[in-house]
């Protein structure tokens, strides 16, 4: 294994560890949000079972990820330089203005954008993208659905609860559903970095004729995600859990439970879908409950502009670093 590879395994696993930092809000903004758990005890919370999820997920996401949206045989070392730039730059751009966008779309525009300057058009995987950007609007209505679904069932089903009752129920129930998010945010989207790093091995011939995820490229990705998730993104945590609708214990863990089901889904069948935009979907759909004024549209607005933007700007960070790498790899 060369130098270079070796740094752009270091690189993929910093981007995994933005993810992690990035996206913790999307696993503990809720649950910090009502109360019910401490930041410090939260990232800690979630970053365990982010670790543990490759225990009960398979890898067809990372499969996708690895040859499902560009072709395999372009890849090199300048395309993972330049998809991981572009990835990590619109991840720390987003980062501090506090908006709670894809990383895993920034890392799947970055592969668009390399290999569009590198081929052209004729270097994409169009089945494997357009199943990708369809779920950039399934995932957070599917979100939103589960989530009144969700919420009028528990709702109704301790109508004659008192409020007391309710919320120290729930306090308790947040911390599973808190957990089963948090698995289904490490087993999708730790697997999008295994995909990068084992494009990148086996186009230098080291995973042989096959291509395969090595169990050590599974351990190290999820191990990153997890260290991100501990630093947390406390920015975004705001932003996720009162900025967009005021959460009680019992709506936090309808929204994480809704979310957490939505990613599970969308990980059985391979899709890299977006943790964010499913969690925001399902906090709207149960904010929505109460009244269509308890969700601030206007905040959940930015958020959606900032989706729409996230892989075309991806893209262009991806593909001007791609070009400059040209002239020194």
């Amino acid at each position: 294994m060369t130098l270079s590879i070796l740094l752009l395994i270091v690189l993929s696993l910093f981007f995994d560890f933005l993810n992690g930092f990035h996206d913790s809000a999307n696993s503990i903004a809720t649950v910090v949000s009502t109360g019910v758990l401490r930041p410090r005890y939260a990232v800690l919370w979630a970053a365990f079972f982010n670790f543990i999820a490759f225990l009960f997920f398979g890898l067809h996401v990372a499969n996708t990820m690895g040859k499902g949206i560009i072709d395999i045989a372009i890849v090199d070392k300048g395309i993972i330089l330049g998809t991981l730039i572009g990835a990590c730059g619109w991840n720390v751009i987003t980062w501090y203005l506090g908006l709670p966008v894809s990383s895993s779309h920034a890392l799947i525009g970055g592969l668009i954008g390399a290999a569009l300057v590198k081929i052209g058009p004729q270097a994409l995987v169009w089945h494997g993208i357009m199943k990708t950007v369809i779920f950039i609007f399934v995932s957070p209505v599917m979100g939103l659905f589960l989530g009144i679904v969700f919420g009028n069932a528990v709702y109704w089903a301790f109508r004659r609860a008192t409020p007391r009752k309710v919320d120290h129920l729930f306090r308790k129930g947040q911390l599973f559903s808190a957990a089963f998010y948090s698995m289904g945010h490490g087993g999708n989207d730790a697997q999008k970095t295994m995909g990068i790093i084992a494009s990148l091995l086996f186009s230098a011939g080291l995973l042989g004729k096959t291509f395969h995820i090595p169990l050590a490229v599974v351990l190290l990705c999820h191990a990153a995600i997890a260290l991100g998730t501990m630093f947390g993104g406390w920015r975004i945590v705001k932003t996720m859990g009162q900025k967009v609708a005021k959460l009680k214990p019992v709506d936090g863990f309808c929204a994480e439970s809704s979310a957490a089901l939505t990613l599970l889904i969308s990980t059985v069948f391979g899709i890299p879908v977006s943790t964010t935009h499913t969690i925001t979907g399902a906090i709207m759909g149960v904010g929505s409950l109460r009244r269509l004024s308890a969700v601030r549209w206007g905040v959940a607005g930015r958020i959606v502009w900032a989706w729409v933007l996230t892989i075309p700007a991806s893209a262009a960070m991806s593909a001007l670093a791609y070009s400059l790498a040209g002239r020194f790899i």
